[in-house]
């Protein structure tokens, strides 16, 4: 007889004044092929920065200053390898723990000669808190983050009111924040979490039309003509009185 698996447990990290975060991801088991090592063996230098405990010099890292992207939890990179090539002028920094995900964004770049794409192969939540400066985002992705369905679990969910404060203090004034679910109970809890945030102004009077920026995958084709739903949420960091957000200027 077969014996139900426990949930995998939470994982949290202990920052030098001893609180404690939830990460942005549980330890999996995932599998590799041998492109993605390959990838990973050949490229990861070329086009990963490595985690480090202060701020990242962003025009440095991407060898010219431009607007950056941060995209949590990039999956196999499909996404973010064709927002890439449609955006060529903005900058993408993509956040992701597996290494099969690595592996195939790493191909991408490689296959696609995406010179505007780096990686931080690390928890996003420290990346956010150690390395993005305040105020130096122009936007960010998080594509269908992990729904932990079950209502014991939802407290392991991303986005939650911590994060969401710590995220928005990264967006430049006027800067976007794009989360898109197939999960309609995680959709609802994002818009509650990210409508209570002061720092944030929805685009839309609840859930957003998919912007044409955002591809569907596959994954999202399938969902589709299977009847599944897909809510975007698209919100705005609010800007100071009096003064204009880079959409308005120009």
């Amino acid at each position: 007889m077969n014996t139900p698996k426990a949930p995998p447990p939470i994982v949290t990290a202990q920052g030098a004044s001893g609180s404690t975060h939830i990460r942005s991801f549980v330890h999996r088991r995932a599998h590799i092929t041998p492109s993605q090592e390959q990838a990973i063996a050949q490229w990861l230098p070329q086009w990963a920065i490595r985690y480090q405990n202060a701020p990242l010099d962003l025009p440095t890292a991407f060898g010219r200053a431009a607007p950056t992207i941060l995209e949590i939890g990039f999956g196999m990179g499909e996404t973010t390898q064709q927002i890439a090539q449609a955006r060529p002028g903005d900058n993408f920094l993509g956040v992701e723990v597996f290494n099969a995900g690595v592996g195939a964004l790493l191909k991408r770049i490689h296959d696609n000669e995406l010179g505007n794409v780096r990686i931080i192969q690390h928890d996003a939540v420290e990346v956010l808190r150690d390395m993005i400066r305040p105020g130096s985002l122009a936007g960010a992705h998080i594509y269908f983050p992990d729904p932990w369905p079950k209502k014991r679990h939802h407290k392991r969910r991303l986005i939650q009111p911590a994060f969401v404060e710590l995220l928005v203090s990264r967006l430049a004034p006027g800067a976007y924040l794009h989360c898109a679910t197939d999960w309609e109970h995680y959709a609802q809890q994002m818009l509650a979490v990210l409508s209570a945030e002061a720092g944030l102004q929805n685009t839309c009077a609840d859930y957003a039309p998919r912007p044409d920026y955002r591809p569907l995958t596959k994954f999202e084709n399938r969902g589709l003509r299977l009847g599944h739903g897909v809510w975007d949420l698209i919100f705005t960091r609010r800007t100071p009185d009096g003064v204009a957000s880079a959409t308005e200027a120009n």
